[in-house]
């Protein structure tokens, strides 16, 4: 197979069917690869949470604006790829009320909606909240169906004429003149795409991408376990409100809740340690917010890479609480047709490709306008065809895989 398209897309991820999508709503002719299922990297391995900026407020104020307004354009745009669940913040006993109070503050100098709650209130919404909780403050955070969020961005794609290949992985690129000329692609595709700009959405795997163009983007991906437990109906999305740290976040699904997380550096996003500790952390300290869910039946674990850019890493100190992204103009490094954008957030995929899109756009000169925040994505409102766009990329991953069907 021969492609000539105007942008190539390396990545399957939300980012990159984002940008996709945007691109081609634009006008341009796309295609999109990645070397596995769509949605197979981080996107899917994520703990869904949709943020209301709440996390970052504090810390991020730009960043938690950002949230804010993307959880609100997902709600109007992405109809059953997310949940209206809420959220809560929780205080407990062992926990510094002045970071409570700092949190709250922050929230409400950002403007996300944030309304203090009395600890029996917040029984009554969550009956199962542990008994020493002390302070507790209702934002508006939701979940998002990763698997259904992509395929829905793809199938957008495809309806403005991009081509989307799943299992067709970048094997080799070739520069000449300071341009990407040739990019070799295996599997599916088998053959050479010439595009005349290539955007780089390989997550955790920007880097190696970027080293086919002999460039330079210096990752530093770290891994974070979720595990599914068994547990009916627990309503808001639960928060413990604390400095970052392992195991300070539930996420309910219907009749499961996924507990996470951790955050260790890996060297190798295909190759790291699956360590037990971090799943008995995870529980243990979820399970201060939510006692029942220390015994609750576990249903599945999986670990997840998180695409951080290195060099804000090592100024944040590792565990840093932005997860802003960056977009990474490769012009001036020697390469004129080449973006990366790595970093940011779930929540945040679809500013991304919108941030992308327009400097491909600019590249290539093109005036177009981004449309992608007004636009419902495709089978918004249709779960069904949904899955069976999940399975027809083969997008399923493991963090809604008890929300998602698709034939086996």
């Amino acid at each position: 197979m021969s492609l000539s398209p105007d942008v190539l897309v390396i990545g399957g991820g939300a980012t990159g069917a984002g940008t996709a999508r945007d691109l081609a709503m634009r006008g341009l002719d796309v295609t999109l690869i990645d070397r596995g299922g769509l949605c197979s990297g981080t996107s899917g391995r994520s703990h869904g949470l949709l943020h209301s900026g709440a996390r970052y407020a504090e810390a991020d104020p730009d960043g938690a604006a950002e949230c804010l307004e993307e959880n609100r354009i997902l709600r109007r745009i992405a109809g059953a790829c997310v949940g209206e669940t809420g959220g809560l913040f929780v205080g407990l006993a062992a926990d510094d009320e002045d970071y409570f109070e700092e949190k709250y503050a922050a929230c409400t100098e950002v403007g996300i909606p944030a309304e203090r709650m009395d600890p029996d209130v917040a029984r009554e919404l969550v009956p199962e909240l542990a008994e020493d909780t002390e302070r507790a403050f209702r934002v508006p955070d939701g979940v998002v169906y990763p698997s259904r969020l992509v395929a829905a961005n793809a199938l957008a794609a495809e309806e403005h004429g991009a081509d989307v290949h799943p299992h067709a992985p970048a094997e080799s690129v070739t520069v000449e003149g300071g341009s990407i000329t040739a990019v070799d692609v295996g599997g599916e595709v088998d053959g050479t795409i010439r595009p005349e700009y290539v955007v780089n959405a390989a997550g955790a795997w920007a880097g190696e991408v970027a080293s086919m163009a002999r460039l330079d983007v210096d990752m530093q991906p770290t891994r974070g376990v979720m595990v599914s437990v068994e547990y009916d109906g627990l309503g808001p999305v639960l928060n413990r409100c604390r400095d970052p740290d392992d195991g300070d976040i539930v996420v309910p699904h219907d009749s499961e809740a996924v507990l996470g997380t951790t955050s260790v550096p890996v060297n190798d996003p295909d190759d790291y340690e699956q360590a037990r500790w971090e799943i008995e952390t995870s529980i243990e300290e979820c399970a201060a917010m939510l006692p029942p869910v220390a015994d609750a039946p576990v249903v599945r674990e999986w670990w997840g890479v998180r695409p951080l850019y290195a060099p804000d890493e090592t100024e944040r100190g590792g565990r840093g609480i932005s997860r802003g992204f960056f977009r990474l103009d490769h012009a001036p490094d020697g390469v004129d047709n080449a973006v990366s954008v790595v970093g940011g957030k779930l929540t945040t995929y679809r500013l991304m490709a919108e941030d992308t899109a327009d400097l491909v756009c600019d590249r290539l000169g093109v005036d177009a306008e981004c449309r992608t925040a007004e636009r419902t994505l495709p089978a918004a409102a249709d779960p069904d065809r949904l899955d069976e766009a999940v399975a027809a990329f083969d997008g399923q991953g493991p963090t809604d895989a008890d929300v998602v069907e698709t034939a086996d």
